[in-house]
């Protein structure tokens, strides 16, 4: 037995060597999206959403606490100045102003009545037959009653005024952009129930970030663009910047007035406004084509002759839309992965599958 064991290792060897090798798995090539980089026009900036607003904007309130009677306007009606807008019930009003005027009528009587007498007494002691005490006191009454004349003059005045604000009336030409109220609801002195934009100046307003104010204090010319018709530019200018921020946003209000608008533009109509955009040639790629490492972003640059794909760090520009432009770390001609940029390992074989973009 000791003597079989050499000689059946022998012929295992044997049988070994005479199996054919297991066959090489295929390489692993990724097909994949790329876009070659080039040279294009760059938007450098930032663009703000707003909304076309009035510069003047006024809030309605009657002047008095009453019944709503009738409503005169609708929203997007457009008034003129003094236009009536609604009007109260002006019965309770109009009694008041009655009884004022009555009261005034019975003092002039009165008024009159002690200067008449004043004038007999001054008669009376020019004759002796009155002491002074008795014309000072004549005199006395005779002011007293002048003054009540005046004082019940200006009651009867205010109450006709009184009645007269039951009528709400437009301070200026404009649009009506909001109304709160209708017929039969009472309503407070004071209380806004309708808001009137003036006609006139137009403004967008949007809100910024507290780390972009002084790139929008900086800048010249706001360009606006609005969503109706984004094929044109309207010139700006920065009006105001709220000094302090929203508190639940915390951005800073801003208004930009609209230099020279044309009957395009709308009260509500939704607005871009660019800071600093200007257009320089220069490299960009497609936003997914970045990733990060270690808070780095990086692209897959493509070897087209090896077909490999390279990790290659990069600093990023302005975004725009779904470009990103390219400081550094590019140059034009080269191939970057655009899809699928999560799923790829260096030196990987890739293969394109997507055309130069033109």
């Amino acid at each position: 037995m000791t003597a079989l064991r050499p000689l059946t290792v022998l012929l295992l060897l044997l049988t070994a060597c005479g199996r054919d090798a297991p066959p090489a798995l295929p390489e692993d090539i990724r097909p994949v999206r790329a876009e070659q980089v080039g040279l294009d026009t760059v938007q450098h900036g930032t663009r703000y959403a707003g909304e076309v607003r009035a510069r003047y904007e006024t809030n309605l309130a009657f002047r008095v606490t009453g019944r709503v009677d009738t409503r005169k306007v609708e929203v997007g009606t457009r008034v003129k100045a003094g236009q009536i807008i609604a009007t109260l019930d002006p019965q309770d009003y109009a009694l008041a102003a009655r009884a004022a005027q009555a009261r005034l009528t019975a003092a002039e009587a009165e008024d009159r009545l002690a200067r008449q007498d004043l004038q007999r007494f001054i008669e009376l002691r020019a004759q002796n037959f009155i002491s002074q005490a008795e014309l000072d006191r004549r005199r006395t009454n005779a002011e007293a009653a002048s003054a009540q004349a005046r004082q019940l003059h200006a009651e009867a005045a205010r109450q006709a005024n009184q009645q007269a604000y039951t009528r709400l009336t437009a301070p200026h030409a404009g649009v009506m952009t909001a109304i709160s109220f209708e017929a039969g609801q009472v309503v407070q002195a004071g209380q806004t129930v309708a808001k009137l934009a003036r006609t006139g100046e137009l403004e967008v307003q949007i809100d910024v970030p507290e780390n972009a104010l002084d790139s929008l204090r900086a800048a010249r010319s706001p360009d606006i663009r609005l969503w109706s018709v984004p094929d044109r530019v309207y010139a700006g200018r920065l009006r105001e910047v709220s000094p302090m921020a929203d508190a639940a946003s915390r951005t800073y209000r801003a208004r930009i007035s609209l230099q020279h608008p044309d009957a395009a533009v709308q009260l509500g109509m939704t607005a871009t406004v660019g800071i600093g955009n200007e257009s320089a040639p220069g490299l960009s790629v497609a936003q997914s084509a970045l990733f990060r490492v270690n808070g780095q972003p990086q692209v897959w640059v493509v070897d087209p002759q090896a077909g490999k794909v390279a990790a290659r760090s990069v600093r990023v520009g302005d975004l725009n839309g779904s470009r990103a432009a390219i400081v550094s770390g590019l140059t034009a001609g080269e191939w970057v992965v655009t899809a699928g940029v999560h799923k790829l390992a260096p030196g990987q074989r890739v293969r394109l599958v997507t055309p130069p973009r033109p």
